[in-house]
């Protein structure tokens, strides 16, 4: 998939101005406003009957509404499809296709109930009851347009809305590698400085894994997705740099199975779970302590990414709160951005001691 920024969000809203221009939703867009037409007709028809017998009875009436009802609504269908005319904003489109397909509908509706009812056609025949049912068809026409206009309306704002939350998201991940990076680089460096004059060959393998580290995250920033391959090399990298700092305090293992090496996941979505592990869990237990990060199926549909550590466990990450639950609020708010209700978050303790998180996301 390739890399978007914001202002191919921005610019792809801004494009969008109606959902029906959506090839996946257009089809059962088209049949809400198609059933909402054939309703429509069906009370202009009962209403004529009633507020206007000279017309005709119900039966009559109702061929008449239906064929110009689906004449007017065919035209603007068929309108719509004009470059001129999707280029207009939506009140204006609405306003162009109902002026052109009114006029154009009722004359191929009223030749096609005529000919249905087997009657002589009398299109430019006067009176008080064709004169009700050209009021009937222009304000039904007008109604059903308004209707259209504003179900479009609606739909485009909660894409917008939805958008806005995927922008909002990005923006999260970009602070949160903004609170992430300095710190870490700033522990790496000072480690570095030691190392250079006492252990020249630690210092070189610290600052390859910190370059490769770099690397994936500047990789992982430009990319709307990554594989799990490389969300596992970064957190690798990381990991050895942590390895580096900790000593023989930590230790990890990473397992990643190769089919499911190419699954697509938003960057860094594992990057606060083992910063929460290592800072709240290893650095303050004594001994130190092992983390864990592993993928795995769960069942034919879904992916489990599991994060376990053997640190102080879930009292220590409640004790540090503030720190702790922004990076915890940020993968579940990043989830539910992403993947709506289809992904899901927990954290609970991992036995015999430390703490367990699992995200489960759709294979």
């Amino acid at each position: 998939m390739a890399p978007r920024s914001d202002g191919d969000y921005i610019d792809a809203m801004l494009r969008s101005t109606s959902p029906l221009d959506d090839p996946a939703s257009r089809p059962h867009r088209w049949l809400a406003a198609l059933a909402l037409v054939v309703v429509v007709n069906v009370l202009i028809a009962a209403l004529l009957a009633v507020l206007a017998p000279a017309v005709g009875d119900f039966r009559r009436n109702l061929v008449f509404s239906q064929c110009i009802g689906l004449s007017v609504f065919a035209s603007g269908v068929a309108l719509r499809q004009l470059p001129a005319i999707a280029r207009l904003t939506s009140v204006l489109r609405v306003a162009v296709i109902v002026v052109s397909a009114v006029p154009i509908g009722t004359l191929v509706g009223y030749l096609a109930a005529y000919t249905l009812l087997g009657e002589p056609t009398a299109l430019l025949s006067a009176g008080p009851g064709r004169t009700a049912a050209v009021v009937a068809t222009v304000l039904g026409s007008a109604l059903v347009g308004y209707l259209v206009w504003m179900q479009q309306r609606l739909a485009l704002e909660a894409t917008q809305r939805a958008r806005a939350q995927q922008l909002a998201a990005e923006a999260q991940l970009r602070l949160l590698r903004a609170q992430i990076e300095p710190h870490m680089l700033f522990n790496t460096l000072a480690n570095l400085h030691s190392l250079v004059d006492d252990d020249p060959a630690l210092a070189k393998a610290l600052l390859d894994r910190l370059t490769l580290h770099l690397r994936a995250a500047l990789a992982a920033s430009r990319s709307e997705w990554v594989t799990l391959a490389q969300e596992f090399e970064q957190l690798g990298a990381y990991l050895e740099i942590m390895a580096v700092r900790l000593g023989p305090r930590l230790s990890f293992d990473l397992r990643l199975p190769d089919d499911l090496a190419a699954v697509l996941v938003p960057p860094m979505l594992l990057q606060p779970l083992v910063e929460n592990a290592i800072k709240h869990g290893i650095e303050p237990k004594v001994g130190g302590g092992r983390v864990e990060v592993l993928a795995q199926r769960s069942g034919e549909r879904e992916v489990a990414l599991i994060v376990t550590d053997t640190g102080l466990g879930q009292a220590q990450v409640d004790a540090d709160h503030t720190a702790s639950h922004y990076g915890l609020n940020h993968v579940r708010e990043r989830l539910q951005s992403v993947y709506g209700d289809a992904a899901s978050f927990s954290l609970g303790s991992h036995a015999p001691c430390g703490t367990r998180a699992v995200v489960r996301i759709p294979a």
